[in-house]
């Protein structure tokens, strides 16, 4: 079963963000609290890390698109 990653809500003020870059590739392993994604909202930019070890299975929110706060941006199998 996989684990979701979805966007955190950093503010009270926040309701979505823009995933600006992908730090890591569907298929890659990954380690729990490692840096995924880098999503800049109206107020900050931050980093959204793994919530799990295992393998990134599925980025579902692209370079470029907007998430609304606990939108699912990928999915990790933790083997």
């Amino acid at each position: 079963m996989t684990v979701e990653v979805r966007l955190p809500q950093w503010g009270m003020a926040m309701h979505d963000g823009d995933v600006v870059k992908w730090l890591r590739t569907e298929g890659d392993r990954v380690t729990q609290g490692e840096e995924l994604v880098e999503i800049e909202t109206a107020k900050a930019s931050a980093t959204v890390e793994a919530p799990v070890s295992g393998r990134l299975v599925r980025i579902l929110v692209e370079e470029g698109a907007t998430a609304d706060v606990g939108q699912v941006l990928a999915e990790i199998d933790p083997e």
